[in-house]
């Protein structure tokens, strides 16, 4: 527990001449670049790559303290998943039941449909969607069991119309977690198996005797499972590399101080390296908002692990005006960014990078975790700049559709001779020149 002392949290001012210094500095993060880590997890690859089951289920045992010989007892039956449904507290259901209803709703609306166009000459060009056939979904397990990630993981890819979701996550000491197990019986997972680490990516990737190989790994996990997913990328597909958590808050200092700290602890809860910012133009609301932290952070049961978060990676930063504090959030380009100010959609119109913004002062950043309906899988480390939060299209895939007709053949032909034979490329040219003044058979 908390050793009591107040919270020495870093304080930084646009204005002061290092501030980029000290901002660079705090953001810096690289979530796989540990050279021993990336040693063995290649190893591990390699071997389940050519071992198959035996090596899952040599690390199996090792690095979950378990003690199979078979992979295929760590399958999970049908039944067992309803089973853990029905286990659970009804309350805990009923929320179950709700978020997904929830998360399904909202990604509804994310799905592409196929679409043509045709031209006046005949010809028709358009675009065919269709969803991954298998798709692998990773789940922490142990102390960092979550229920919600498999909605967020799995309804996306039901919407989708992926045909197979296999689901993996480690049980250490065989403790199975009942709440993710229900989450995977209302989400609709075809397949639930107990591995995890980079034994799970690499199994996911290749395919085992018990483990069948997919087309695209997601979810959260260690930098284990992270670098994993970094090497097996461009066998299978991956969602992204995720870092740590992250929350920045803009707040005009008009909100209860001890929300927006309950909101910085929210992120910070989660690992010692998550980072919480607070971003205003009210040196005294920092204060105010420093005061209620130390108030409030002992009756947090995990209040050593947002101590070491806010002291190691947090910051509160004194801006000179809301636009300036926009400004900065599009550097940072922060995972989760509450807009805690009296006209959010004025000061949205600044905001260009963030993985999910929440709306105003009720918009705690937690709702979104759990059952706002908008994907908790989002951008960290300033990736929001490029990556978008998982959804829908994260499990579809497009092909070109291109139907030449006679006539368009004969005058795109033209066309595409005249480019092939400027890049040197003779049979390009005489592949499209061909149809020129010949008709279609």
């Amino acid at each position: 527990m908390s050793n009591n002392r107040d919270l020495n949290i870093r304080r930084l001012n646009r204005s002061q001449a290092d501030f980029d210094h000290h901002l660079n500095h705090l953001l810096a993060w690289e979530s796989v670049s540990d050279p021993g880590v990336q040693a063995t997890v290649a190893e591990i690859i390699q071997r389940v790559r050519i071992e198959g089951d035996a090596a899952l289920v040599e690390y199996t045992n090792r690095f979950d303290r378990m003690s199979v010989s078979d992979a295929a007892v760590l399958v999970i039956r049908e039944d067992e998943l309803h089973q853990a449904l029905e286990s659970i507290p009804t309350d805990q259901k009923e929320a179950l039941e709700l978020a997904a209803v929830r998360v399904r709703r909202f990604h509804e609306r994310q799905k592409q449909s196929s679409w043509r166009f045709e031209e006046e000459d005949g010809t028709v060009l358009g675009q065919q969607v269709t969803a991954l056939d298998r798709v692998g979904v990773y789940v922490p397990g142990g102390l960092a069991a979550y229920p919600s990630s498999v909605l967020m993981n799995v309804i996306p890819a039901s919407v989708a119309g992926v045909e197979k979701i296999i689901m993996v996550s480690p049980t250490p000491g065989g403790e199975k977690n009942p709440l993710v197990l229900a989450a995977a019986a209302i989400a609709g997972v075809d397949q639930v198996i107990c591995i995890g680490g980079a034994q799970a990516v690499a199994a996911l990737a290749y395919g085992t005797e018990t483990v069948p190989a997919v087309d695209k790994i997601v979810g959260p996990g260690n930098t284990w499972v992270a670098t994993a997913k970094s090497q097996v990328f461009g066998k299978v597909g991956i969602d992204m590399i995720a870092g740590p958590s992250e929350i920045l808050v803009i707040c005009d200092g008009k909100t209860d101080p001890e929300w927006i700290a309950m909101d910085l602890f929210s992120q910070a809860e989660h690992d010692r390296i998550a980072q919480s910012i607070l971003i205003s133009p009210s040196a005294d609301f920092l204060d105010q908002v420093e005061a209620a932290a130390n108030r409030l952070l002992d009756e947090l049961p995990r209040s050593d692990i947002v101590r070491a978060s806010i002291e190691g990676r947090g910051a509160f930063i004194h801006v000179n005006s809301l636009e300036e504090a926009a400004e900065l959030s599009n550097r940072i380009a922060p995972e989760h960014l509450e807009l805690s100010v009296e006209d959010p959609e004025a000061l949205l119109k600044h905001i260009r990078h963030a993985g999910a913004v929440f709306m105003g002062r009720y918009s705690a950043e937690a709702l979104g975790d759990y059952c706002a309906g908008p994907n908790h899988v989002l951008p960290t480390s300033g990736t929001a700049r490029f990556f978008s939060p998982l959804g829908v299209y994260d499990f579809q895939k497009k092909s070109s559709i291109i139907y030449f007709s006679a006539e368009g053949a004969r005058e795109q032909g033209k066309v595409a001779a005249k480019l092939a034979y400027g890049e040197g490329l003779q049979a390009h040219a005489l592949s499209a020149s061909y149809r020129v003044g010949h008709n279609a058979k």
